[in-house]
């Protein structure tokens, strides 16, 4: 209706259908609080909704999958951007040190679960150990979006418990009815009332990934752990991590294949023969001599060959270079890789523009960048941990006569990370010796930064202390953390 009046009015008075717009066009300005929810020209084609997050997941869930590990299988570009995460999160494993109060039984809870984390103890199918298993934790994390961990119990191996790596994919999505009456099923999940996993419906499938083994079997959620990354409150399944990133991706790998592939044109050097076309009569009429036939020669260095009477030579040479590609690929790269958190360097290893402040700084970046996939292992490491132990205890390999009164101090522990090779080592000791002096850190926080525990570093000190007194050699600064060398000598020299 309004659109006709305003046509009507400008049939009979163009001015005042002018001044109208001006009108409304200057109430939209002032009613405009943010360009982005704007609908002007250059918002137009931008339409978004507002939903859950799992309608919002639900529909792109498994086709994002699908391209991310076509990008896995396919691009060296995905590989940079996934391998600093499972290089940097897991690197060589995590060390257990068990936390009790009893220094024996902790020494015998370390070497079981050292046992234990052998491929043929801890992984049901006996082709990955720990650590291993880890590290395909993390890139299914980080290009599915998630991964299910089923604790089994079964015959065989130092306990019964092994774990089982499940795909996102075996979650039966088909299945509506719940175990449980009170529950529902959401895309292979079961939730109480509170949205809280109660358990997990899982569809095994065979090797092509189509043929269905069996019916969706019902797991509960206390021996399945489920490891994604919920970035809203009603999120219920994963998303890929690198869906913000795979258009990038693709485009610049695109654009390399381009490149490539112009390059390779720009390399060659064709020879077209010119022919004069020769008098006579007829399609096939040809001068007087012998006719030469070029079909099928190359080029070879010194060669001298004689043409066809009237025939010439054309070269056809393309000159070009990919001046920008370098340039362009570097900045898609520091792009895509501050998607992800991480920085240029750390996806490219190309450290030609930095120095060691800069390549210093950077690591620190990125170190918080691994920061939340490290929470997310270590939540998962601490269950599995503690149903490592009650299985060793049901499994009589410890003597806990109070176990089940005091679990909580039993499953005191710690996961120490081997340390890190340093840019320049002699600057990381004298900022740590400077650090100690100034009370900035304790002895504690540099042990554990160096993967030991302060107090077996501290006994291993006084050991060697002890025996260098006995041999008669002085250990000088070495013995002395936060002294310097000549005081520690002078004091050593006095005792």
């Amino acid at each position: 209706m309004a659109e006709w009046l305003e046509r009507l009015i400008r049939a009979f008075s163009p001015e005042t259908a002018y001044r109208r717009e001006a009108w409304r066009q200057a109430g939209d300005c002032l009613r405009r609080s943010y360009d982005a929810g704007s609908g002007d020209r250059l918002n137009a084609a931008w339409r978004a909704v507002n939903e859950s997050a799992e309608m919002t997941d639900r529909y792109s869930r498994d086709n994002v999958r699908a391209r991310a590990r076509d990008l896995e299988r396919n691009s060296d570009l995905m590989a940079s951007l996934v391998g600093p995460y499972k290089r940097n999160v897991i690197g060589q494993g995590f060390n257990l040190q068990a936390k009790t109060t009893d220094s024996e039984l902790n020494d015998t809870i370390e070497e079981l679960w050292h046992e234990w984390c052998r491929k043929r103890n801890c992984d049901l199918t006996r082709t990955q150990n720990f650590t291993q298993m880890l590290r395909m934790i993390e890139e299914r994390k980080r290009i599915d979006g998630g991964i299910l961990i089923h604790k089994v119990y079964t015959e065989g191996g130092l306990v019964p418990l092994k774990l089982q790596l499940l795909e996102v994919d075996e979650l039966a999505v088909t299945v509506n009815a719940p175990h449980n009456a009170d529950c529902r099923v959401i895309g292979g999940v079961e939730l109480d009332q509170y949205n809280r996993a109660v358990g997990y419906w899982i569809q095994k499938y065979a090797l092509d990934g189509m043929t269905l083994l069996a019916d969706p079997v019902w797991v509960p959620a206390d021996d399945m752990i489920y490891i994604y990354s919920k970035k809203r409150p009603s999120q219920i399944r994963e998303m890929s991590d690198m869906a913000a990133s795979m258009s990038g991706i693709r485009d610049t790998q695109e654009f390399q294949t381009a490149v490539s592939v112009k390059q390779r044109i720009e390399a060659c050097l064709s020879v077209f023969i010119k022919k004069v076309v020769p008098t006579g009569f007829g399609r096939n009429a040809t001068g007087s001599g012998t006719s030469k036939q070029y079909e099928g020669r190359t080029l070879t260095p010194g060669m001298i060959h004689e043409l066809n009477a009237g025939d010439d030579i054309v070269t056809v040479n393309p000159m070009g270079q990919a001046t920008d590609a370098s340039q362009y690929i570097k900045l898609q790269q520091r792009i895509l890789g501050a998607g992800q958190g991480l920085s240029y360097e750390a996806t490219s290893r190309d450290m030609s523009q930095s120095n060691y402040s800069s390549a210093r700084q950077g690591i620190i970046e990125d170190e918080l960048a691994y920061v939340e996939d490290r929470e997310l292992l270590i939540d998962a490491m601490d269950e599995i941990y503690e149903s490592f132990v009650i299985s060793i205890v049901l499994a009589g390999l410890i003597d806990v006569q109070d176990f089940w009164t005091r679990k909580r101090e039993y499953f005191r522990h710690e996961w120490i990370r081997p340390p890190k090779a340093w840019i320049d080592p002699a600057k990381e000791a004298n900022a740590t010796k400077t650090a100690l002096l100034s009370g900035q850190k304790t002895f504690r926080e540099v042990a554990e930064e160096n993967g030991q525990d302060w107090r077996e570093r501290v006994d291993d000190m006084a050991a060697e202390i002890a025996y260098a007194k006995e041999r008669g050699i002085d250990l000088g600064g070495m013995v002395y953390g936060i002294q310097s060398d000549d005081d520690a000598g002078a004091d050593y020299a006095g005792s």
